[in-house]
């Protein structure tokens, strides 16, 4: 998976990824007793290492280390927070708009239109919110994988050197290799001794002129 594609673009993706796995892994059992058992795959069978010739997969480094997972995990409490407050503010609009239909009868026209009009202002300053929030977010997970692939940059030259490695190659640009030339996993292991975990909140963006009456 590349780092690319785990950006929170906007708020509920990681729920809703998160919601796609649970039902993955409920449904699991079910199917484990209709489908056929596939054949097992024979082992990879490769050329000898090529000596110098080393191989990196930065994406998989940082989350399969202890630090990226704790990365991801802070910023999906930090997504259902934001969402936590959006949902009550909507909640607030859904429910002042029901009472405002039930007065329909009642209300003159204009005072009506009026609060049908400030109604549908806050639903809209509502929606740059959310918008600014999914930005917020993105900016927030890449700021600390940022700060993970730093810390793991001086540890991957160790273990370049220590392996004495002529050429890293990127794995996201080899299609297949001898395992013994990857090198990703001592870097891991580096990295999980040296750092596991760090603080961090929320990104607050400046709002554009547009968005500041929402925020």
């Amino acid at each position: 998976m590349s780092l690319k594609t785990i950006g929170a673009a906007g708020l509920g993706l990681l729920a809703s990824f998160a919601v796609a796995q649970s039902a993955t892994a409920q449904a699991a059992p079910a199917a484990a007793k209709t489908a056929p058992v596939a054949p097992a795959v024979a082992p990879l069978a490769t050329g000898p290492a090529i000596p110098g010739v080393c191989v990196y997969s930065g994406d998989r480094a940082i989350l399969s280390s202890t630090v990226g997972k704790f990365v991801l995990t802070r910023i999906q409490t930090i997504e259902a927070q934001a969402n936590a407050e959006l949902t009550a503010e909507k909640n607030a609009i859904v429910a002042e708009g029901k009472t405002l239909e039930g007065q329909r009868a009642t209300l003159p026209q204009e005072q009506l239109e009026q609060k049908a009009l400030q109604l549908n202002q806050r639903g809209q300053a509502l929606q740059r919110k959310a918008q600014q929030r999914g930005r917020e977010i993105e900016a927030t997970q890449q700021k600390a994988l940022s700060r993970v692939n730093d810390e793991l940059l001086p540890l991957v030259r160790d273990v370049f050197q220590q392996r004495a490695c002529s050429l890293l190659l990127d794995a996201n640009a080899v299609m297949l290799a001898n395992p013994a030339m990857d090198i990703t996993d001592a870097a891991v292991v580096k990295l999980n001794a040296k750092i596991t975990q760090f603080a961090f909140e929320r990104e607050r963006l400046e709002p554009t002129p547009a968005q500041a009456p929402a925020q």
